[in-house]
C-alpha cells in the first residue's frame, strides 16, 4: 500500500481520532487533547504515519474553524452581540495592545530590529479560537463570565487579524523569501485580492460593501432558497446548500483579504433568527467536528521535535514565558473589568497560548520580508507547544486549582451583599423555563420565593418586577446562607446543567442538611445521583411531558378521559416508585437490566387492573368524568 496515498492518510487519521479521543475522554482529558496527542504520535517524530503531507491537511483542516465560527454566529442573536460590545472592544482591544507592546519591549531588549519586534509582538498576541471554543463548550463553561469574556477577546482577535495582515509588509526589514512556513503565505486571501492595487478608499469602500452584502443577502436572499431547496424533501441537497453557503463567504473573504472566519460568523449572526437555523445547525455540525478534530490532530504532528531537540531549554522557556507573560496580561485585564478570582483564572488560562494563525501570519511575514526563517522556525515549535498546552491547563485549573483557591474570592456579587428584604421559606435556585413556572405557580398562591441565577441580565429584569433575585452560584455554601438557607425550609434546584444541580445539592445536604430538597433531573443517571445523595424528592424534565404528550394521544384514539386521567396517575406513581428502587441497585449492572425488563412486564400487568377496575366502575354506574349516573354527585 502507499503510504502517501489518499485513502491511506484517511485510515490514519480516522484510526487516531477514533482510538485516540475516547481513550482520552476516559480519562478526563478531553477531547481537544486527544486530539493533539494522537497527532505527536503519528507524526513524523514518533510513528511516522504521517509527513510533509500533515502541513496541506492542517490548511484544509482550517475551514473547521470557520464552520464553527458560523454555528457559534448561528446561536447569537445581534441583541447579545451588541450586548458583548464593552467586553470585545474593551477586553479585546486591550488584550491585544498590552501583550503586543509587552513583546515587542522584551523582543527588542533582545536586539531585534523595531518593525520585527512589533510584528512578532502582534502574531503572538493572538490566541487558538478552535482549541479555547471546543475546551469550553466540551466543559460547558461557554456561559460562564470567563466564558464570555473569553470568545468576546477571540472574536476581536479575529478581527483584529485584517489590519495586521496589512501592517506586516510595511514592516519588512529583509528580502523577501520564496519559502513559506505553514499556509500558503497569502493568509486567507486565497492568492491575488480584489483589492490589490486600489487606492485606500476604494479599499474601504469594497470591503464595507462585501460586508454589507453579505448582511443584506443573509436577511432578504437565503430563506427564500432555503426554501425551494427545503421543498425537494433531498436532506442531502440542503446539505450541499449549507456547505456552499460557507464555502462561497470563505472565498469572497479572502478575494478582499478579510478573515473567513468572521465573514462566517457574521453571516451566522445575520441567519440567527432564521427558520431554518437549526436546519443548518444539524448538516454542518458533523462537517465541522471532523474538520476540528483533522485541525488539532495536525497540529500535534505539525510540532518540530528536531528543533525542539536542538535546543530544548530554550525552547521549554520560551513556551514558559508566553504563557506567563499573556496570563498575567489577561488576569490584569480580568481584574480590571471586574472578574470574580475565579473567571479570571479560566480567562486567563484559556487565552494564554498562542494562535493558530500564527503558522499563517509568520508565513505570510517570512514572504514579505518580516521574519527571518532561523526566529520563525523556533517560533512556530513554541506556538505549537502552547496550543497543545491549552487544554491541560484548563483541565489541571478545573480540578487542581479551582477546588482549593477557586473560593478566594466570590462572584461579583458577594454573598455579604444580599439583603433579603423579606423572608421566605423557599430558595429557587435557577430561574429559566422550570425555575420561572415553579416561581411563578407558588407566587399564585400566596408563596414568595427567594431567587438564585447566574444570568446577570435575568438578576437586573427580575429585580425590576419587585423579585427577590441575587445574582450567583447557589452551589456556594456562603451564598445559600445568605440568601436565608438556615432558615428556609425548602430548596428547589432548577438548574438545566446536571453537574451543577449534583454540587447544588451536595452543598445544601452537607451544609443545610434540615433543608428538604425538590431536585428537577434530566436523566435517569442524574436521578440515581440524587437519590444516592438523600434526595427524596427528584422530578424528571420529560415524565409529565411525556405523560400529556401520551394522555392526549390515548385520547385522540378514542379513549375515554377519566381512564387516560387515572391511567396517566397510576404511571407517574409507579414511575416514580421505581424510579428510587433502582437507585439502590445502579451499581450492579446486570441487576438493573433485570429489574428494568421487570419493570415494563410489572406496569403492563397495573395498566390491565386499572382497566377492569374501570370496568367495575361502569358496572356501579359511574360515568367517563367520574359522575354517578343517577344524581350526578362527584364520586370522592
Amino acid at each position: 500500500m502507499d503510504s502517501g496515498g489518499f485513502f491511506f492518510q484517511a485510515f490514519v487519521y480516522l484510526t487516531a481520532a477514533v482510538v485516540s479521543v475516547p481513550i482520552a475522554k476516559k480519562l478526563g482529558l478531553g477531547s481537544v487533547l486527544g486530539y493533539l496527542i494522537a497527532g505527536v504520535i503519528i507524526g513524523p517524530f514518533v510513528l511516522g504515519l504521517v509527513g510533509s503531507e500533515g502541513q496541506s491537511v492542517m490548511q484544509f483542516a482550517e475551514f473547521g474553524i470557520i464552520m464553527m465560527l458560523f454555528l457559534i454566529g448561528l446561536e447569537l442573536q445581534p441583541s447579545m452581540i451588541w450586548k458583548l460590545k464593552g467586553s470585545i472592544l474593551g477586553m479585546g482591544g486591550a488584550q491585544v495592545t498590552a501583550t503586543a507592546l509587552l513583546l515587542m519591549a522584551i523582543a527588542l531588549f533582545f536586539g531585534l530590529q523595531w518593525q520585527t519586534a512589533l510584528a512578532l509582538g502582534l502574531v503572538l498576541a493572538l490566541s487558538s479560537t478552535a482549541i479555547v471554543l471546543q475546551t469550553l463548550h466540551e466543559k460547558g463553561l461557554m456561559q460562564t463570565d470567563g466564558g464570555q469574556n473569553s470568545f468576546s477577546v477571540l472574536l476581536f482577535q479575529d478581527i483584529a487579524i485584517i489590519p495586521i495582515l496589512a501592517i506586516l509588509p510595511l514592516l519588512a526589514t529583509a528580502q523577501a523569501s520564496s519559502s513559506a512556513v505553514h499556509g500558503d503565505g497569502g493568509g486567507h486571501a486565497g492568492g491575488t485580492t480584489w483589492i490589490e492595487g486600489l487606492p485606500l478608499w476604494g479599499q474601504t469602500t469594497l470591503v464595507l460593501g462585501i460586508v454589507a452584502g453579505i448582511v443584506l443577502v443573509g436577511k432578504y436572499l437565503i430563506n427564500p432558497l432555503f426554501r425551494l431547496i427545503a421543498k425537494t424533501r433531498l436532506r442531502e441537497l440542503f446539505t450541499a446548500a449549507a456547505l456552499l453557503l460557507v464555502i462561497s463567504i470563505t472565498i469572497l473573504m479572502g478575494k478582499v483579504g478579510l478573515s473567513p472566519a468572521l465573514g462566517t460568523f457574521i453571516a451566522g449572526v445575520v441567519l440567527a433568527q432564521s427558520e431554518y437555523r437549526h436546519e443548518l445547525e444539524t448538516n454542518i455540525e458533523p462537517f465541522k467536528g471532523l474538520l476540528l478534530g483533522l485541525f488539532f490532530i495536525s497540529v500535534g504532528a505539525s510540532i518540530d521535535f528536531e528543533v525542539i531537540a536542538a535546543n530544548p531549554a530554550l525552547i521549554l522557556q520560551l513556551v514558559a514565558a508566553l504563557l506567563l507573560l499573556k496570563f498575567f496580561v489577561l488576569a490584569g485585564i480580568g481584574r480590571m473589568f471586574g472578574m470574580s478570582f475565579d473567571n479570571i483564572l479560566l480567562f486567563a488560562l484559556a487565552l494564554a497560548e498562542g494562535g493558530e494563525f500564527a503558522f499563517v501570519l509568520f508565513s505570510f511575514g517570512l514572504n514579505n520580508g518580516v521574519f527571518e526563517a532561523s526566529l520563525v522556525n523556533p517560533l512556530i515549535a513554541v506556538v505549537a507547544l502552547s496550543m497543545a498546552m491549552t487544554p491541560l491547563l484548563v483541565l489541571l485549573n478545573e480540578k487542581f486549582v479551582q477546588p482549593r483557591f477557586g473560593t478566594v474570592e466570590k462572584e461579583k456579587k458577594s454573598p455579604d451583599t444580599i439583603d433579603l428584604e423579606r423572608k421566605s421559606s423557599v430558595i429557587i435556585a435557577g430561574f429559566g423555563m422550570v425555575g420561572s413556572t415553579v416561581g411563578r405557580f407558588m407566587q399564585a398562591n400566596d408563596e414568595e420565593a427567594i431567587y438564585l441565577d447566574t444570568d446577570p441580565d435575568n438578576v437586573d429584569l427580575l429585580r425590576k418586577m419587585g423579585l427577590q433575585v441575587f445574582y450567583g452560584d447557589a452551589s456556594r455554601s456562603d451564598l445559600l446562607q445568605a440568601a436565608g438557607a438556615a432558615e428556609a425550609e425548602l430548596l428547589v434546584i432548577a438548574v438545566g446543567n446536571a453537574e451543577k444541580a449534583l454540587e447544588i445539592a451536595g452543598t445544601a445536604r452537607k451544609y443545610f442538611p434540615h433543608l428538604e430538597i425538590i431536585a428537577r433531573t434530566s436523566d435517569w443517571e442524574e436521578s440515581f445521583e440524587m437519590i444516592g445523595m438523600g434526595v427524596k424528592n427528584v422530578y424528571l424534565d420529560t415524565l409529565d411531558v411525556a405523560l400529556r404528550m401520551g394522555g392526549d394521544a390515548l385520547s385522540r384514539l378514542g379513549h375515554r378521559k377519566y381512564h387516560v386521567m387515572r391511567a396517566m396517575k397510576t404511571f407517574r406513581r409507579y414511575e416514580e416508585r421505581h424510579l428510587h428502587e433502582l437507585a439502590e441497585i445502579r451499581h450492579d449492572k446486570k441487576e438493573l437490566m433485570r429489574a428494568t425488563k421487570l419493570r415494563i412486564e410489572d406496569l403492563e400487568q397495573l395498566m390491565l387492573k386499572e382497566k377492569e377496575e374501570l370496568h367495575k366502575d361502569k358496572d356501579l354506574g359511574w360515568d367517563a368524568s367520574g359522575h354517578i349516573a343517577d344524581d350526578g354527585h362527584m364520586r370522592s
